[in-house]
């Protein structure tokens, strides 16, 4: 059995519109101390938008980091800390997908993308009865999008022409959860 670990100090190095980054110091079950960066995060939401036909609207962007452009969901950090990962959620789809629903957004899973160095957290909830409207883009986004069948999605992913984890692991437990 794992015994306790306690932090004992953080202070903050870095702040930026999307992270803060501290200096922790953990004293280990053996009683030894251990420094770690970690990288705090507002949070995310994202969105599986489900359209009458039961396609799935994805958007195609350009990442930086990896220099190209994927295939995601929807999705984007919470403005902060306070604000509810639903209505970012229900933000995001109208921001980056163009679409708005008046129907309540069902949960569907919660991600923890980087648990070794990160406490980001995204909660996933599944969009129907969606409604066009237009997209609101910041002005550093430009965003294609694209509507699939699940099992095309699901293809994809196996092929490994999608990779973002945030995707996978909603459009898979999409899948699981109303498809089979």
């Amino acid at each position: 059995m794992i015994k306790e670990f306690k932090r004992v100090d953080r202070k903050v190095v870095d702040t930026n519109r999307i992270f803060q980054y501290c200096k922790d110091t953990v004293e280990l079950p053996n009683g030894n101390k251990e420094e770690y960066i970690t990288c705090l995060h507002k949070g995310a939401a994202a969105v599986v938008p489900v359209l009458p036909d039961n396609k799935i609207l994805m958007v195609r962007q350009y990442r930086e980091a990896i220099d190209r452009v994927t295939l995601e969901i929807p999705a984007g950090g919470r403005n902060s800390t306070d604000e509810l990962f639903y209505d970012t959620a229900k933000r995001e789809l109208e921001e980056e997908a163009g679409y708005t629903t008046d129907d309540e957004l069902i949960h569907l899973i919660t991600i923890e993308t980087a648990i070794a160095y990160c406490d980001e957290k995204i909660e996933v909830y599944v969009a129907r009865n969606l409604r066009p409207t237009s997209q609101h883009l910041d002005p550093d986004e430009f965003i294609e999008v694209e509507a699939f069948e699940i099992n095309d999605l699901v293809d994809m992913i196996y092929a490994g022409d999608i990779r973002d984890s945030k995707t996978i692991a909603s459009i898979m437990s999409y899948y699981g959860k109303y498809c089979l």
